[in-house]
């Protein structure tokens, strides 16, 4: 797998301590292709975000690898809005740098 221009997985954790779930949720945020996390809305509703995202179980936890406890949906936007704050703040220093 390439690795991503994003390090989100890496950025300090301001609100939280980090489990080894939180970490892998940011690292699956950085493999997230970059359209379709814009095409993201917040006022999309539960089943939207689910549908969109199209890697959440049956029991509406998401599918992910390596995880202590599930990840549900609203832990899910959260942490997806984080990561694109972060992208966006990455984006703004490229292009004031270049």
């Amino acid at each position: 797998m390439e690795q991503p221009i994003w390090n989100f997985e890496q950025e300090p954790f301001v609100d939280e301590k980090p489990d080894e779930t939180s970490i892998n949720l940011r690292a699956y945020f950085d493999r997230m292709d970059d359209e379709k996390m814009q095409q993201y809305s917040p006022d999309w509703t539960d089943d939207q975000v689910v549908e969109w995202d199209g890697n959440f179980r049956n029991d509406g936890a998401l599918m992910i690898a390596c995880c202590e406890r599930d990840v549900e949906v609203g832990d899910y936007r959260r942490v997806l809005e984080q990561a694109i704050a972060y992208r966006n703040r990455v984006r703004h220093k490229l292009f004031a740098r270049g």
